[in-house]
Order: structure tokens, then sequence, then C-alpha cells
């Protein structure tokens, strides 16, 4: 017995000492060779390799402000909570990056907060208002910042927003949305803040493009990470390629711009022009086209009640049903639109207006989920038309971005347009199309539209460097060239944001989906693939939780202190059996399972024989325990552990 004892008392100290050498090990381990364990089942703590990249390539600090701090709901202390462990989450694969939460309510006055908003405002971060319920039933005003802004080095700091914030999306889902793609926004920036040669990006003009006052919100947002700048073709040949010749003579065409962007033209397109735009695209160029086979305004509404629609030829078609689609000249009228201010009389000097649906602005949502467009807010479009993408164009990847709703009416050109149907009641039965495409992302090797139609003699020319085929890249098309036009202040005539309607104080999100096109032609897929992640966020049914409070409670509290009884009922038992050596095998007392009162396995019964209790309370408590789900899970543990009567 004595050497029994010594030899388990060994052998703990020798399975203490083990385990102390294997966690010393593990750590002197960790230190040398990093790696991470996410057991998560949709990967919520695993960064995309493009993230780790950019975070790997840092040679100095990117220092976040957040400004997530304070006395929040639970849904934004969620979304607190996310953004740190996703900064959290940056730092385990770099060193340089450093962060802090600020309130910007605190303040020691009215007038310093007023201050700190201000300026947080002119940083660029936007506000967002909440109104909380408070314990007693009261509510209050609450005014967040969720967003943060980011600096590198003495690098201009650039702001960026945490919160999705959706037309028509609850709070829940807002937030959903937000902590899905926090990962993309975080290294978004970083990307962005960090970049010292910014790609050029050019604003084709030359063919009634859209103005710099209509343009000016997009195009100094998009300066902040690319060479801006506003070109015209006009026929040249280093207008947008530029050519170099090494030692051996051999030249070498390279595009001068990351991407162009044709913004609304309206007059047509000359073949030369076209030419140099199809050999910039073959060579690797990246086109976002905003164009309109339509032509109506609401310029021509101003002083008269109707206008008509007509066709706009840019001679165009051609050109873009060899990359891959189709301009339909058609209007897309659509009940799910944005409204219209009408002046309907005039109180006291001042104009009465009132607001009516205007179903030639519709509502655009995405219409695919690629991660350019996936969880954008809707966006507004102004006299849209729709796209077909075309079946003879082999080895292009199209892809439709922008639809309507499934509420549509489609009017071909010449249209009718009238301000009379503003006080006409909807035939619904006219609104009956399914949603329409009204923009592509079209990727792949393109065929040029000049092949076999040039003389020879220019095709073997070096310094043409004429190419039937594009080696692979990519264009987006969009049939709405209003979609990138910023408002002008109807009071102090300057340029408004991008996306924001003066009119009814609503913001659409056609500035971030511009940013993305942009973002997506110029750096590729990598980074606005992260944009494809999903996060499931389990929230309670606060249905559920407040019918059945009484049953989780008295679960989360009796259950826990049944199941230790349980335990320490079986190891008493169990060490019962195991020490007590002194004595008769035919007077030792032993735990079966009853043979014959038994109704299942014979547990309750066995446990009443040996406690010399009554089966019925044992088979009590048995129910008891069950309706939490332990008792179950014991009895069954039970079965295994006791032996069967003989």
């Amino acid at each position: 017995m004595e050497n029994k004892r010594k030899n388990l008392k060994k052998n703990q100290i020798v399975a203490f000492l083990v385990t102390v050498v294997i966690v010393i090990l593990v750590n002197v381990i960790g230190s040398y060779v990093f790696t991470r364990f996410d057991l998560t089942s949709e990967k919520r703590y695993t960064l995309s390799p493009t993230t780790k990249e950019i975070l790997n390539d840092l040679d100095d600090y990117v220092y976040f402000k957040v400004y997530l701090e304070g006395d929040f709901p639970a849904g934004f202390k969620k979304l607190r909570r996310e953004t740190k462990e996703m900064l959290d989450e940056f730092r385990a694969y770099t060193k340089f990056i450093d962060y802090e939460f600020i309130n910007p309510s605190e303040g020691s006055d009215e007038a310093e907060i007023r201050e700190t908003y201000n300026q947080l405002y002119r940083s660029g971060l936007n506000p967002t208002d909440l109104n909380v319920q408070n314990s007693d039933g009261s509510s209050k005003q609450m005014v967040i910042w969720p967003g943060a802004l980011v600096s590198y080095r003495n690098n201009t700091e650039i702001a960026i927003d945490l919160l999705e914030n959706q037309i028509g999306q609850s709070s829940e889902d807002a937030l959903n949305a937000s902590m899905q793609n926090l990962e993309f926004r975080l290294v978004d920036a970083v990307k962005k803040v960090t970049r010292l040669e910014k790609p050029n990006v050019g604003f084709v003009q030359g063919h009634g493009e859209l103005g710099e006052q209509e343009t000016y919100d997009i195009f100094h947002t998009l300066s902040q990470n690319y060479n801006v700048v506003r070109m015209e073709i006009d026929g040249r040949v280093d207008a947008l390629l530029h050519r170099t010749q090494d030692t051996t003579r051999d030249v070498s065409v390279f595009p001068s711009y990351a991407a162009i962007i044709i913004a609304k033209p309206t007059q047509p397109f000359d073949e030369r022009d076209k030419f140099l735009i199809d050999q910039y695209i073959m060579h690797g160029g990246k086109v976002l086209w905003l164009v309109e086979p339509v032509y109506a305004t609401m310029d021509s509404l101003q002083n008269q009640e109707s206008t008509i629609g007509v066709e706009q030829d840019l001679h165009l078609d051609d050109m873009l049903f060899r990359y891959g689609v189709r301009l339909n000249r058609d209007l897309l009228l659509d009940l799910n639109c944005a409204s219209l201010p009408i002046r309907t009389g005039q109180v006291g000097g001042q104009a009465q207006l009132e607001y009516f649906r205007w179903f030639y602005f519709p509502l655009l949502q995405a219409a695919s989920e690629h991660p350019m467009v996936r969880n954008m807010n809707a966006i507004k479009s102004d006299f849209v038309s729709s796209i077909d993408a075309t079946t003879s164009a082999s080895g292009i990847e199209q892809i439709p971005l922008l639809k309507t709703s499934n509420y549509t009416k489609v009017s071909g050109a010449p249209v009718f347009i009238s301000l009379a149907m503003l006080r006409q009641t909807p035939d619904q039965r006219m609104f009956s199309t399914k949603g329409k495409n009204v923009a592509y992302l079209l990727k792949g090797t393109f065929p040029s539209l000049y092949a076999n139609r040039i003389p020879q003699e220019i095709v073997d020319d070096q310094a043409t460097d004429f190419m039937a085929e594009s080696v692979p890249t990519a264009m987006i098309v969009v049939a709405d060239g209003d979609i990138i036009r910023n408002q002008i202040d109807i009071r102090t005539r300057k340029p408004l944001t991008l996306g924001f309607d003066q009119y009814t104080g609503i913001t659409y999100t056609n500035k971030e989906f511009i940013e993305n096109a942009v973002s997506y032609l110029v750096d590729g897929e990598g980074l606005i693939d992260i944009r494809s992640r999903e996060l499931k966020i389990r929230l309670l049914d606060m249905t559920k939780v407040n019918k059945q409070r009484t049953k989780w409670q008295v679960i989360n509290t009796v259950v826990p202190i049944a199941v230790i009884i349980l335990l320490g009922v079986l190891m008493a038992l169990i060490r019962k059996r195991k020490y007590n050596v002194v004595y008769q095998k035919s007077d030792m007392k032993r735990l079966y399972r009853s043979k014959t009162n038994k109704i299942l396995f014979g547990v309750c019964g066995g446990l009443s024989e040996y406690f010399k209790v009554d089966v019925k309370l044992i088979r009590a408590i048995m129910i008891i325990l069950g309706l939490g789900g332990i008792g179950i899970v014991a009895y069954f543990v039970f079965v295994v552990v006791i032996p069967k009567e003989s």
C-alpha cells in the first residue's frame, strides 16, 4: 500500500514537470515561429493574403484615431470591439500599426465640443444621430462619429467611415455590414495613406463631357490617392500612350494613365480618338465609361412641363459592342426612385415645396455579389438606360454590377417626359419588368475594333505598335453619366458632395461606387476582394428572450450547481471503489444498474438501492435536470460508468 502511494506521488510529480517543460517549449518555439489558429467557422480572425502583404510592406507607423469611445448602445460597443480586434490583428503581422480610441463628446464646455465636431466634419467624418432609450423609459439624443482618421509620417490625414449606413436597413443589419467590411475599410486606408507614388487617372475632355464644377467633388476625392488630370485626346498619338526606346532601338508602348474616365459625353467621337482609346485598351489601359444612349435632362423641364428623350449617337456603339455590351435606346422608369421637389405655392414669402416620386430617377441596387458593389446602399441615377451583355464576346467575363428594382418600366426612345405624371397615380401593372442591368464590369482579353480594318503598313509600323488583341485588362460601362455628377448648391453656387441630394437631404452612395470602380481598375482585384468576405453576426431573438427569460435563468443557475453535485457524487463513488481495499468481497456494497427496478437502463433503480432512498425521488431529480438537457447527459454517463447487475 505504501509503495503504491509513493509511485502515485512520483507519477504526479513527473506529469507536472512534463507539463511545465511542454509549456516552456511551446512558448520558446512560438517566439521564433509565428502562427495563429482561427477556430471560427467563417474565419473571422484570418486576414486575406492582400492585407498581410500590405502590412508586411510597412516601413513606418500608421496611426489610427478612432472616434468610437463613449457610452454607446450595445450595437456600437460591438462595432468598437470588432474595430479594436481588427487593429490588434493587424498588429500581429506588423509593429507599425498604432491606434487610440477617442471620445469626441468629452470636453470642458459645449463650445469645445462643438469645435471638436466641426474639426471632425472638416476632416471628412460624418456624424450619426441616435435616439437612445434609458432604463426608466425616457430617451435621449446622442451624436456619435463612427469613423477614424488615419495618418502616416507627415502625410495628410484621411478619413474613413466605419458605419455602413444604408437606407431602409435595420440598425442590426447596418452594423453587421459594417463589421463585414472592417478589414477592407482599414487596410484600404493603410494602402492609400502610405502610397508614395500615385497612379495617374485622366478625365477625358473634348466630347462635351461633364465640366469641372459638375465633377468637382469626385475629382478632388480621387486626388487624395491618384494624380488626377483633365486631358483631351484631340487625335494626338501620345495622348494616352507613351513610348520608350531601349539601346537596341526597340520601341515599347505603355499606357500613360492607370485608368481614364469618360463622364457623360454629349458629342460624337471621331475615328481617330476611338482608335487611340482602342489601342490604349489593347495595351492594358482601363476605362470607366459613363455614357448615355438617350439624351434627357431636367434642365429641359425648368420652364416647361414636358420634354422629349431622344437617341444620342456618340459613335461608340460598335466599339462597346465589340468589347461585350450593347447600350439600349430606352429609358427606365422605376417605382423605387428618388423624389423631386415641386413648388406648390408660397406662404409668407417662402416657397412651399412638396416631394413627389420621379420615376426617371431610379435608385440602383447591386446586380451581383461582386465585392465592388456588395453591401452597397442605393445609388441615385438620372434618366438611365439598360445594358445587355453580347453573346459574341468570347474570352470576356461580363459581370453585372447595378440594376433597377423588380418594379421597372421600359420606354423606348423617343420618350415623352412630362411632369404631369407627378399628379397621377402610377399603374402598378405598367411597372412589371424585372430589374434591368445598367452597369457591367468587363474583364479579359478584348479584340480590337480595328483588327483587319487598317492598312498593313500601319500594323507593321513599330512606332505605332498596333495590337489586334489586348493584354488582360478591364473596363466598367455604366449607362448613366449623371452617377458621377455632383449637385450645385442653389444658394451658394458651390459644388456639393457627390451623392448628396440637397432637396431631400439624403446622401446616396454614388461617391462610394465611383471610388470602388476606380480602385478596382487601378489596383486590381486583390484589395477589393476583401469586401466579399461574410461574417455572420449571431443576434439574439429578443422575442424568444422575453418569452423564455425565466426558463434560461433557471437553467443557467440551477443546472450548473446540480452538475457539480452529480459529479461530486460520482467522484466519491469512484474513489470509494478505488481505495476501499480493506473489505470482505462478499460484504462489499457495490453500485449496479438495477435489473428488476428499471424503466430504461436501471440507473435510477440502482441509485435508490445503493443510497436506500425511494426510486421516485431519484427519478424526479433526473426529470428536473432533464429539462435543461444536463440530466440526459448525466443519465447516459451513468449508463456507461455503472455496471449492470448480474
